[in-house]
């Protein structure tokens, strides 16, 4: 059976608009949840076979890292594509892996179960023995790029987020993105998923976003090149998954030297709030 924590009172107004005196914490908490209520409403068939949604059954340290991580404005946004099986899936954080969320960002919280889990892809939460490799990577560069700084120096002036909050998994249990679904299905769920982007975007009040692989960045270009958006700066680093043959051949390396190019790496030494 499926465990959730509850979501706070305005989680169901679904207006857009926060309401007053409202932290922008709870601003993007709200519009999560209203996109997540939004794809939960969607019909997938095969290849998809299995749809978990963290923001539901790790709703706890997911709340507790916006909470933490943003609680004002932010001049860059990292953007993943959606949840990975033993990152977010397990966490309920971007790129989550399990010792990042817990030793260096610090997050915590009960984690409870998908309504239908595949066998072979249990949620066990912060005690899930896997590594994402994509997360260790990721979070590990950002950790040694900060130094004494802590998380802190990187989230005084970037955020990390995912274009959809939702897991899909086939028969066997693989991993798909939305880039992996049929048409129709892909349509639907990127549609969905634009105009929340747009609207998080607006909310930190971004300059720029950096995709995190080829599929991130250029859906962020296609989403935010028209209207008061169109001022924001798309661009992008390789996406550190062993499925990526570069990202096996100095991921660290290429991320870091695209970061200085960006002016990513004097940031973190020169924002001091989240």
């Amino acid at each position: 059976m499926e465990s959730r924590a509850t979501p706070p009172p305005w989680a169901a107004q679904g207006d857009g608009c926060p309401p007053q005196g409202e932290g922008l914490a709870d601003a993007f908490l709200r519009l999560e949840l209203e996109l997540n209520a939004r794809l939960r409403e969607l019909p997938f068939a095969p290849p998809v076979c299995y749809v978990y949604s963290p923001l539901e059954y790790a709703w706890e340290p997911h709340r507790a890292y916006v909470e933490m991580y943003c609680q004002a404005p932010k001049e860059v946004l990292f953007l993943g594509m959606n949840p990975g099986p033993f990152g977010m899936v397990q966490t309920g954080v971007p790129f989550g892996e399990v010792k990042s969320v817990r030793d260096w960002l610090g997050v915590s919280g009960t984690v409870g179960r998908p309504t239908v889990e595949h066998p072979k892809r249990p949620v066990l939460g912060l005690d899930c023995p896997r590594t994402e490799v994509s997360g260790a990577r990721f979070w590990g560069l950002l950790r040694r790029l900060c130094g004494d700084g802590g998380p802190a120096a990187f989230f005084g002036g970037c955020f990390v987020h995912n274009l959809c909050p939702l897991a899909f998994l086939d028969v066997g249990g693989r991993n798909l993105t939305p880039a992996d679904l049929p048409p129709a299905q892909r349509q639907d769920v990127l549609a969905t998923c634009d105009d929340s982007l747009r609207r998080a975007v607006r909310l930190l009040g971004v300059g720029m976003v950096i995709g995190v692989g080829k599929l991130a960045e250029g859906r962020a270009r296609r989403v935010l090149a028209e209207g008061d958006t169109a001022r924001v700066r798309v661009v992008g680093i390789p996406h550190p998954s062993p499925r990526n043959p570069q990202a096996n051949r100095g991921w660290e390396e290429a991320a870091t030297a695209r970061l200085q190019e960006l002016g990513v790496t004097s940031l973190l030494a020169s924002t001091p709030g989240v």
